[in-house]
């Protein structure tokens, strides 16, 4: 086996760094690493459920901090303390407006019970999601900091902790946004006027992205233990050679707390069903698989989302053990300029845009409304989503690994405008430190297919070039695997940013934002704005966003905006001109906006939220939802089963999907051909599109 010694470096970044939870010189804590699990070595135990919680006053932001609220338990016969959910937003769930509408500071307490066996082990407090800003104190001493607030965080809190005791674990969260955040928004002093008159002090957040700002610990907080010296974080990437076999390529890294230990290595490959298939020495190699079951999309193939595990075993010279089991799956993605394939298959993406949200919760992880999405998605036909707009909690990107639903995977940069923060490059810094912690943390997932950079920034400034190119060459150093997108809403003579990209996605919404209630105009329209993209770029375009805002159960004949029936119009015009362009062979995507209503903030344009879903806040049905169903099952049977059986209750024919019979049957990429082996394209030479 091969020996590794791992010296402590103080101060430094890096693999060799003897705890990944030092601060960084801004005094934030990077990002969280590998996700905690349960293991022969490995212990986790969760802090959810009902926590203590109280309001910072807004117009005296410090005083949690001055009179040290995280110092100890807030006093029972303090009125203004309150139980919370976690993981949950807190807005929605008081009746009060106050707490709905809060700005600035909220704490968390919560008594965490520290069994007398974790004495002596290292210990890490994690974070799943604060939103936006986060202080975190344990025992009343400060031990993490963190801003972005849609990315897990953590701190080694060894030293802070009393085993066998009950521990304060005291968390501030923030949900202030400003100029140089991401997203961006601005805290309002209202101003008197002779028309207007405000409370003195008065203030608002104003943002420009339309989805409400909820606030609060919105994913697990969770301590877990792991060794003195102990698997840092895992790598694992596949290749398929023209024989039919893979090649699994992994790299582990580790660390220590000690000022220096010897570790030996050694990895095991665990077959979806269970069958060790390989094995190997050292912290990073390469395993051959002779007949890999490849990790497919749903409808793609009859097993989809089939998952290896690579079982990475560190013994090291001090006595301290670890081990940890990462989750992946072979395939390759490879793209070029008229397509995107997987597996050497071209992806027809069926999907739309979604958000984390739900009644009550927020943007709180919520268990069963996850498996209801997922059965949902499966049932309407889709095969994948954009985590619009922002990192989603892992626990959503495991079922999507696990269900072989493809994942765009976006950061929160939605409605970035570089001309509000006067030259100031932190917005650029968050921009990358987000960036770099979702592909830190999504680069081993099979379901993720792109990163998306941000959603509608303003790509036509001159200043979003260079921003550009800094974002676009992080994202292919760090992972080189996957194509590189931004969702844009400008026009191809406008767009600068569009040549830096791998794949075009674009936002329209014709008949809505356009010519509103002009559903005749929408297929014209659409090719050309389609075909306009194309030509100007000469890369595979997806249409990202388009929809119209419908009231479930309102309708109208003539059709009139926000009825169901406008709503299903709208759609078919936009299937026909999707027929249209993909029939060129350069269309490789749509995506409806949305997956289901959504909450907002209050405005006029607004009825109780964004209510372009295809199924209701509820994750009931619009008639909306029948059509969509209707079609990707019957692009599904098209572009990638033919033998697949629909199912005997789609509601729309193709006079309304768009999808007639022989249309564009599933085929495979230049250079491929079909193989004998189940499940696979194989090469026909060895070079890949």
């Amino acid at each position: 086996m091969r020996s590794l010694t791992l010296l402590l470096v103080l101060g430094a970044a890096g693999p060799l760094c003897a705890d990944p939870a030092v601060r960084r010189p801004d005094g934030a804590a990077p990002f969280a690493g590998l996700p905690p699990q349960d293991s022969e070595w490995r212990e986790v135990r969760s802090l959810d459920g009902l926590w203590q919680f109280k309001l910072c006053p807004t117009d005296d932001p410090e005083r949690g901090f001055r009179e040290q609220w995280f110092a100890a338990m807030p006093s029972a016969e303090d009125p203004e303390v309150l139980d919370m959910p976690v993981p949950a937003s807190y807005n929605d769930i008081t009746q009060r407006a106050d707490v709905r509408d809060h700005l600035g500071w909220a704490w968390y307490w919560q008594q965490a019970w520290v069994p007398r066996s974790w004495a002596g082990r290292r210990t890490v407090l994690r974070v799943g999601s604060a939103h936006y800003s986060a202080v975190v104190y344990v025992n009343g001493a400060r031990a993490a900091e963190h801003s972005g607030g849609h990315l897990p965080f953590a701190a080694d809190v060894t030293d802070l902790l009393l085993p066998g005791q009950a521990n304060l674990v005291s968390i501030g969260v923030n949900n202030t946004l400003t100029d140089i955040t991401v997203p961006q928004g601005r805290t309002v002093r209202k101003a008197n006027s002779s028309s207007y008159v405000y409370p003195e002090g008065y203030e608002t957040l104003e943002y420009n992205f339309d989805f409400f700002n909820y606030a609060g610990l919105h994913r697990p907080v969770l301590l877990y233990t792991t060794a003195d010296t102990f698997v840092e974080d895992v790598t694992v990437t596949s290749t398929l050679a023209a024989d039919g076999s893979a090649a699994v390529t992994y790299a582990v890294t580790a660390a220590t707390v000690l000022t220096q230990d010897d570790v030996t290595m050694n990895v095991t490959l665990v077959s979806p069903g269970g069958e060790p298939v390989g094995a190997a020495d050292g912290a990073q190699g390469v395993l051959t698989v002779t007949q890999p079951e490849l990790w497919w999309p749903y409808l793609m193939d009859a097993s989809p989302g089939r998952q290896y595990t690579l079982i990475v075993e560190l013994l090291a010279a001090s006595g301290a053990r670890d081990i940890f089991r990462q989750r992946f799956g072979i395939r390759e993605i490879t793209w070029d300029a008229d397509s995107v394939s997987i597996n050497g298959r071209p992806v027809y993406i069926r999907g739309f845009g979604k958000h984390e949200d739900s009644d009550i919760r927020g943007k709180g992880l919520d268990l069963p409304l996850l498996v209801k999405d997922f059965n949902l998605i499966e049932w309407l036909g889709a095969n994948c989503f954009r985590t619009s707009h922002y990192p989603y909690a892992e626990e959503i990107m495991d079922a999507a690994d696990a269900r072989g639903i493809m994942v765009i995977d976006e950061t929160p940069a939605v409605s970035l405008d570089y001309s509000q923060t006067g030259g100031d490059d932190r917005l650029l810094t968050a921009h990358t430190e987000a960036l770099s912690g979702l592909i830190a943390r999504d680069k081993n997932r099979p379901s993720v297919l792109m990163w998306s950079l941000s959603n509608e920034a303003k790509t036509g400034q001159p200043e979003a070039v260079p921003y550009y190119q800094t974002l676009v060459a992080l994202a292919r150093a760090q992972d080189g695997t996957r194509p590189v997108t931004a969702v844009l809403n400008t026009y191809p003579d406008t767009e600068l940013v569009a040549p830096l990209l791998d794949v075009i996605l674009v936002n329209r919404y014709f008949g809505w934002y356009s010519d509103t209630g002009h559903s005749e105009l929408i297929d014209l329209q659409a090719r050309h704005f389609l075909t306009f993209w194309r030509d100007t770029f000469g890369k595979p375009v997806v249409q990202s966003e388009y929809g119209a805002d419908t009231v479930a159960g309102l309708h109208q004949q003539p059709t009139f905006v926000f009825t169901e029936e406008y709503q299903t119009q709208l759609m078919a015009a936009n299937f026909r001109a999707f027929e249209a362009v993909r029939a060129q062979g350069w269309f490789v995507g749509e995506m409806i906006w949305n997956f289901a209503d959504f909450m907002t903030k209050q405005d006029t344009t607004r009825v109780v939220g964004n209510r372009k879903g295809v199924l209701t806040r509820q994750r009931q049905p619009k008639m909306s939802a029948h059509l969509l169903r209707s079609r990707y099952w019957a692009l599904a049977q098209r572009t990638d089963m033919p033998e697949l059986l629909l199912p005997d209750d789609l509601m729309f024919s193709g006079d309304f999907t768009g999808v007639q019979k022989k249309q564009c049957p599933a085929r495979p990429a230049a250079g491929w051909q079909t193989s004998a082996v189940k499940g696979r394209w194989e090469h026909k030479t060895s070079t890949k599109p």
